[in-house]
């Protein structure tokens, strides 16, 4: 075998900080790069092997069509040779779209939506009954066997429930040679000119034939089934002497009612289609409203205090001389509390009425104006579809998002969730976790009759392999309607890890960028072995990770440093796990055991002062109570799934942020909170993008490029020219380059991939013109500032404390790699909360507040870590509380308390199991936080 049949031979990469480097990455094998925050990882799996796979793929198309999609860069490297087909899977593409789903985007909906469409009963929406469906031969021979020697007349239903006057259809039925109609159950000739009440509802029906079932009839009976099914499109209806209806369809059809479906397809059951969806919510399962609890936040205070939050307190303005006069024949003023308001009053205030009032004019004393009011509800809705975009923004603020009442979050029509397999319908099995979803298919087949059994055989082999392949990688407390938006970056990497193991594809390179985010410990092992999987199929596996056991299980380790940013892009250390735990790398150091982040000898006791979150019973959460204790760092833990974000991030911070913001978020259901007085501020910190355009950048999001401008603003040169702030501003013309409107990039759509950004030719990605740039600071432009590294910044302004202030704590947080200017859509998610931590510790603090972090330590290294911690006890040594969603063991064990979330995920989860100091945590049975961190403490 040749070595480029065993390796992957990068030659000379340059990309980013890469400094020229060598290396053989092994094929077929597990391989794991890592080395801390910045050394350039990414830069040489994602920017440099990554983007040369990407650049011969597109190499690959005709000149045609590569002549729509621009030319790909080639990356800053002598030579790759061994490069197979590349798959990258990444934390940052998450979609945002409400409609893409787990279920959809691992296409186990899709074959469900099959599975329905082909074997599922159908059942009658008004009577629950079981709907039948017969062949044109079973409904003629029903009719002979049981009318046989009967009167019986034949009907083919034309109108069902509609208004209107119908002339026309009574000319066509005459037309067709028929003589009878049946008129809201009364049989009547058609005569000229025959209509009907146009705004009364009618049931009209033809009278197909009158007859005899006898023997000799046979012909004459099947012939006028036939006619009757075609012009009632499917169904017809039977009518003895003694006036007795009955329905027969060759569609599915209730026997009681007559009512009929549709022949069911897979897009009956897409919340996607329109053939499918709920017509209320359009698919989405909750819709936008104006409510009463939006516009009057309290009912207890007057319209002249202001209880109607869209008109604000009472002022002397036509409005409120309006609503004075609407309001009087109800006995009320606009000083009498909203909750001593009459019903009708209250529906008159919130939706207005017909009644013209008098009103006294304002700018004309002694003149009336006669007038009506149209409501609040009505006012914000027309400003939402009529008014200016800044008069929209201000009306949705009063819109609060509900499930939707008419598929009460379901998504699809009524008649879609009235077919059933084994009892369940197809959105009830949505709901379900995967877990449970497991569970109820094994039990499936027993339920099924042979044609199920036949018909369902292949798909349920499809939805049993992907249930199990998101099962291996621990993502078995989802459910399928779970929305893509709504998952963590190492969730939704996880899930494309399960589609791409269901493709079995072969002789692939995957690169996966740090899949063990958001994982419990328990959990690595599923997702360790699911990677293993990939490899043993006959594909390369390329990890960029800093989880300890993916490391030791990996087939070959890298190691790139030995610093951040222009201090890294080396090959420190390589081998396979055994020989590199001898190596003298950092992160050797770590995996041997010689470096370690220290468990504290004392834990910290707090103010004494707790905050109480009592009662909460949101999504799986079992009547939680949380008795947060303040002024220490506290972990939250808990498996995958156990609740932990449905307690902190979506029941503690909307309440928190509601009362001292105002925000209009409601929180999962809860009891009570105590002990409000105790913070005075709540910041969370989260993984969500600090930007979604090239534009936005860390000096930005931190503010510090307001300081800056106004040093460039200062400069003597500027001065004389004239130039104010805003000429280095790269958003407003003047001083930004105008083709590429300051951007520095220009965005070319793809039609089926991403968007792919590329530098401006003319200010080649320095965003600003030249006359702009002639201005210089200790010889540097602001293009050169904007290209500075963070740790370079720090000796440049060091005699600008207000700049220098933002950029220490960004240096402080681990980030002295990135650059001021780097565009926010090339920041991972740990990045990006990273710089948000750093500009709220830029901040002045005041002692008392709460800050909520998700995660911090993705994508962070061993040694990051520890600056990391170092940031936190500096804000708790201060007074603050610092409350962490965590799975990384190092940051529970220096925690001071600990609260476990589980047992299980899902439905098995919700419960607080533990809670007290790393210690307490170790020694409880039921946790499985406990269990890794007594091995990780040695306890």
């Amino acid at each position: 075998m040749s070595i480029q049949e065993e390796f992957i031979e990068v030659y000379g990469a340059r990309e980013h900080n890469l400094k020229n480097i060598d290396i053989n990455i092994p094929r077929n094998k597990l391989v794991v790069i890592t080395g801390i925050s910045g050394s350039g990882k990414s830069s040489l799996a994602f920017d440099t092997i990554y983007a040369e796979g990407q650049r011969r793929y597109m190499e690959s198309f005709s000149a045609y069509a590569r002549s729509f999609l621009g030319n790909m860069e080639r990356p800053d490297v002598d030579k790759i040779n061994g490069l197979s087909p590349v798959i990258s899977i990444e934390q940052k593409t998450t979609s945002r779209n409400p409609r893409s789903t787990v279920g959809t985007l691992t296409e186990i909906y899709d074959f469900l939506r099959l599975l329905y469409a082909r074997a599922a009963d159908a059942y009658s929406l008004h009577t629950g009954q079981k709907m039948i469906r017969q062949t044109e031969e079973q409904i003629i021979e029903q009719i002979f066997e049981q009318y046989k020697d009967k009167k019986i007349s034949i009907l083919a239903p034309l109108v069902r429930a509609r208004k209107g006057h119908y002339r026309e259809l009574f000319v066509k039925v005459r037309k067709m040679g028929f003589t009878k109609v049946r008129i809201n159950g009364v049989v009547e000739e058609i005569t000229p000119k025959m209509q009907l009440d146009r705004y009364k509802t009618h049931d009209i029906e033809a009278v197909i034939d009158r007859l005899l079932v006898r023997e000799e009839d046979m012909k004459r009976l099947t012939q006028s089934v036939r006619l009757a099914l075609k012009e009632g499109n499917g169904v017809l209806m039977l009518l003895d002497d003694a006036d007795n209806l009955r329905f027969l369809s060759r569609n599915l059809m209730c026997a009681a009612t007559g009512m009929a479906y549709d022949e069911p397809a897979p897009n009956t059951f897409s919340f996607n289609s329109p053939y499918g969806m709920c017509t209320t919510c359009s698919g989405l399962g909750v819709v936008n409203e104006f409510t009463g609890g939006q516009i009057i936040p309290d009912p207890k205070l007057s319209i002249s205090q202001g209880a109607l939050a869209p008109f604000g307190e009472y002022r002397e303005i036509w409005l409120f001389k309006k609503l004075e006069a609407v309001l009087k024949p109800y006995k009320v003023n606009l000083n009498t509390p909203l909750d001593k308001f009459s019903e009708e009053a209250m529906q008159v205030l919130l939706y207005g009425s017909p009644t013209p009032v008098q009103v006294n004019s304002v700018k004309y004393p002694g003149t009336q104006w006669d007038t009506t009011y149209e409501g609040v509800i009505p006012f914000l809705k027309k400003q939402v579809a009529e008014g200016t975009e800044k008069m929209q923004k201000w009306a949705e603020d009063f819109v609060e998002t509900k499930v939707c009442h008419s598929c009460d979050g379901a998504r699809l029509k009524q008649e879609a969730l009235f077919f059933k397999i084994g009892e369940k319908n197809i959105a009830e099995l949505s709901g379900m976790d995967i877990k449970t979803l497991a569970e109820w298919f094994k039990s499936l087949p027993p339920k099924l009759s042979g044609r199920q059994k036949s018909i369902a055989d292949e798909v349920l082999k499809e939805i049993n392999k992907r249930i199990g392949f998101l099962r291996d990688v621990g993502l078995d407390y989802l459910t399928l309607t779970r929305a893509m938006r709504t998952l963590s970056g190492g969730e939704a990497q996880r899930i494309r890890l399960a589609t791409q193991i269901g493709t079995q594809l072969v002789g692939v390179l995957y690169i996966l960028d740090e899949p063990s985010i958001g994982l419990h410990p328990r959990d690595n092992d599923k997702l360790i072995k699911a990677l293993q999987n990939l490899r043993d199929l006959g594909n390369t596996v390329l990890v960029v990770e800093h989880d300890k056991d993916m490391m030791l299980q990996a087939d070959y380790l890298i190691d790139i440093g030995p610093g951040a940013g222009k201090f890294g892009g080396r090959v420190v250390a390589e081998g396979k796990p055994a020989s590199f735990l001898d190596k003298t790398s950092t992160t050797a150091g770590y995996l041997n055991g010689n470096l370690t982040i220290k468990t504290p000898e004392k834990r910290r006791e707090g103010n004494g002062l707790f905050l109480t979150l009592k009662g909460c019973t949101g999504h799986n959460l079992q009547d939680v109570t949380l008795k947060l204790p303040l002024g220490k760092m506290i972990a939250i833990t808990g498996v995958s799934g156990s609740g932990k974000s449905s307690l902190i991030h979506e029941t503690l911070y909307p309440i928190l942020n509601a009362h001292f913001f105002r925000a209009k978020k409601q929180p999962l259901p809860y009891k009570a909170l105590e002990g409000l007085e105790h913070i005075d501020k709540v910041i969370e910190i989260d993984q969500s993008p600090i930007g979604r355009t090239p534009r936005s950048n860390p000096a930005t999001y931190t503010g510090m490029f307001t300081d800056i401008r106004a040093l460039y603003a200062q400069m003597p040169e500027a001065k004389i020219r004239g130039y104010k702030n805003g000429r280095f501003s790269f958003n407003v013309k003047g001083g930004r380059c105008e083709d590429c409107e300051g951007g520095g990039k220009k965005t070319i759509e793809m039609e089926f991939l991403p968007d792919v950004y590329i530098d401006c030719n003319t200010c080649r990605g320095k965003r600003y013109n030249r006359e702009t740039l002639e201005i210089r600071f200790k010889g540097k432009s602001i293009s050169d500032v904007l290209d500075m590294s963070i740790s370079e910044a720090l000796g440049f302004f060091d005699n600008q404390p207000a700049i220098l202030r933002k950029v220490q704590t960004l240096a402080d947080v681990g980030l002295g790699y990135i650059t001021l200017g780097q565009h926010a859509t090339t920041l991972s998610g740990g990045e990006a909360q990273r710089v948000k931590l750093a500009t709220e510790l830029s901040r002045k603090d005041t002692g008392k507040t709460l800050y909520i972090l998700d995660e911090p330590t993705t994508g962070l290294h061993f040694q990051d870590i520890v600056h990391l911690l170092d940031v936190l006890n500096k804000l708790v040594e201060k007074g603050n509380t610092v409350l962490i969603i965590e799975h990384n063991l190092d940051v529970i064990k220096v925690s001071d308390y600990v609260f476990d979330m589980g047992p299980e995920g899902g439905i098995g989860g919700g419960v607080l199991i533990a809670q007290g100091t790393p210690e307490a945590i170790c020694k409880n049975k039921k946790s499985h936080t406990g269990k890794f961190l007594a091995q990780e403490m040695k306890l």
